[in-house]
């Protein structure tokens, strides 16, 4: 008997690693060695009747031909699936599953560290301890800014939105406000007590700005040199969902002339970004490798979802977490 193959493109975490290779009805092709590379995914994918990818890969028409009619299904081990063309899997009428509802808490809370971390100038602060700059205490050195009576503006009161909202709410004190546009829980936003305001308004009139919102046509590069000059100039502007959603060049142009308080950055335009770029020169920019939902918990839980669906899909069962496509 011949099995279905899968091909799983990235060493998971241990339980995950073991609920996968512990399936007895299929045959489990596994990259180990970090990132695939598109050479390998494109050497090891044809005959697959299942793909388990990372945001890492690219899963194009190229791929879906080289995969060949035997393909079923493709499972990503992430919420996000920019990197999938679902036009390609509709057309061929291939399944698709992803891993939502999962790492909510982990996004909000690493959030929430960055809006604290760039008010409060953390990465200067480490800086100056390790550079020996941590010379007697003076009034006016290291001065950072108190989320204490501001306004936070969450872009995309979704459910990371809104748990960041939940947990950036008891700094604000009882004249802080929370305002939003973009998608939105009615619910989140009235235990909230948020308010909801269009796109132009929110990059005046806040103080903490929290893009929360998915990558899309329309959020694509939404955050340009136009959106920063009317911003407040002391704004902290943190970004956890993806990269392109910020006009990275743009960014850097207002970085230089002063037009920002302080940016967090999980995500960046490329994926991981050069150490040389100049994003990285500004001591007011604190950027983070993409940890958003990096911890064991949230991974695991990921990864077992994950292999739900690609062992249903190939199975011909439906699956627990599918994206109608």
């Amino acid at each position: 008997m011949v099995l279905p193959k899968i091909l799983l493109t990235r060493t998971m975490p241990p339980e995950t690693q073991k609920l996968i290779e512990n399936a007895q009805d299929i045959e489990l092709i596994h990259w180990k060695d970090g990132a695939i590379p598109r050479d390998q995914l494109l050497k090891l994918v044809p005959g697959v009747s299942g793909i388990l990818c990372m945001l890492t890969e690219k899963i194009d028409s190229e791929v879906l031909d080289v995969a060949g009619p035997n393909l079923k299904v493709v499972s990503t081990f992430s919420v996000g699936y920019d990197h999938v063309d679902l036009n390609e899997l509709r057309k061929r009428k291939i399944l698709f599953g992803y891993t939502p509802n999962v790492l909510t808490d982990a996004t909000a809370e690493l959030t929430a560290l960055l809006v604290l971390a760039a008010s409060r100038r953390m990465r200067e602060g480490i800086c100056a301890v390790e550079n020996g700059e941590w010379n007697k205490w003076g009034p006016l050195w290291m001065l950072g800014t108190q989320l204490t009576n501001k306004t936070v503006g969450i872009v995309g009161l979704g459910r990371i939105g809104a748990a960041t909202a939940h947990r950036l709410k008891p700094f604000l004190g009882a004249n802080g406000k929370i305002i939003y546009t973009a998608n939105s829980d009615k619910q989140a936003a009235t235990e909230l007590g948020a308010t909801r305001v269009k796109f132009d308004m929110l990059i005046r009139e806040a103080d903490v700005i929290c893009i929360c919102c998915s990558l899309n046509n329309q959020t694509r590069e939404m955050f340009d040199y136009d959106v920063f000059k009317v911003m407040k100039k002391n704004v902290i502007l943190v970004n956890t969902a993806r990269g392109p959603i910020i006009q990275q060049d743009d960014l850097v142009r207002a970085l230089s002339e002063g037009l920002l308080g302080s940016v967090g950055l999980d995500v960046t335009t490329p994926e991981p970004l050069d150490p040389d770029h100049p994003l990285l020169k500004f001591s007011n920019v604190t950027v983070i490798p993409h940890l958003g939902s990096a911890t064991l918990e949230t991974r695991t839980t990921m990864g077992n979802l994950a292999v739900e669906n690609v062992l249903s899909g190939v199975r011909g069962q439906p699956l627990p977490s599918p994206l109608e496509l």
